[in-house]
């Protein structure tokens, strides 16, 4: 029993001494969320290069040849997930074995991405598109996410250990406050008003962790399209369910959203942040704290 306890003893030091001299882990991100949620897990032992960067559109971007080069070096790529890049992929045969992808929200759970735009020859109000891949919208998620991180930074270098355990660990209490903030802002609005109207699918992470029924006029991406007959039933449906106010999004054209105000007389509310790449909200925290504030302002209002 002395002699396990004296090696479990040698064996922290050891660790602790690499740790003092190790090489910071070296990572690039093709997520902006990815980035920052990386150097809060990481610290001083981790080293983020962000290909993806903010202002930067996820759902159509794809690293070019200047990126693959900027990649040199890294020992994990951190993705989104959820087949959020379609290019991961070629991604993996350009990068080789040697460079691992870490597709953050794979072991996150999802939700259907569903639409509520009329289909041709379709007559169901819903339509499934897969998974929604929009789920850093969750506290909850993000929390999960840190962990993931944590374990595969101590995988790749495990000399870092205590590190990224207080990383993931500081991470957390930091969100779990947020949660209770939004919640308390989020309180003053009635259930019955909690109704959340954006011009593309993602929020539904958001809606289901705060109890917001969730209406899309367009699909899952920017590049979906919409039929007259569609605005014509949001706008039947927005009158019918007594909606307080339609939300635009940062990076996208509100164009029908403002077809939608101009004919019910409802209010637009600011932007929401949809993709976590806005260039002055590209941190959770920021992004997250301005879209419940947005939303709280519009709905919470008399």
């Amino acid at each position: 029993m002395i002699l396990k306890a004296f090696q479990t003893l040698v064996l922290a030091a050891c660790m602790s001494a690499l740790g003092a001299n190790a090489e910071p882990l070296k990572v690039a991100s093709l997520h902006p969320l990815m980035a920052d949620l990386a150097r809060q897990v990481g610290g001083e032992q981790v080293i983020v290069i962000e290909i993806m960067k903010p202002g930067g559109d996820i759902h159509h971007f794809e690293p070019a040849a200047k990126d693959l080069a900027a990649m040199r070096g890294v020992r994990l790529v951190l993705a989104s997930g959820k087949d959020l890049e379609s290019y991961l992929p070629k991604l993996r045969d350009s990068l080789g074995s040697g460079i691992q992808i870490v597709e953050v929200g794979e072991k996150i759970p999802s939700i259907p991405a569903t639409c509520h735009h009329d289909h041709e020859g379709e007559s169901a109000e819903h339509h499934d598109h897969g998974v929604d891949p929009h789920w850093w919208h969750s506290v909850e998620n993000m929390k999960r996410a840190a962990r993931i991180l944590e374990e595969v930074f101590t995988e790749a270098a495990p000399e870092n250990s205590a590190t990224y355990q207080a990383g993931s660990k500081a991470v957390s209490k930091r969100l779990g406050d947020l949660k209770n903030w939004a919640k308390k802002e989020i309180s003053i609005i009635p259930r019955d008003q909690r109704q959340l109207v954006t011009a593309h699918a993602a929020f539904g992470y958001f809606c289901k962790e705060y109890g917001f029924q969730p209406l899309s006029v367009l699909g899952i991406g920017r590049a979906d399209d919409v039929s007259t007959k569609h605005i014509a039933q949001t706008i039947q449906t927005i009158r019918e369910s007594r909606v307080k106010a339609v939300f635009p999004e940062d990076q996208a054209n509100p164009k029908v959203m403002e077809e939608i105000v101009r004919s019910t007389g409802i209010q637009m509310g600011a932007p929401l942040i949809a993709d976590g790449t806005a260039k002055e909200a590209h941190t959770f925290e920021s992004m997250f704290t301005q879209n419940v504030r947005t939303i709280v302002t519009a709905l919470g209002s008399k």
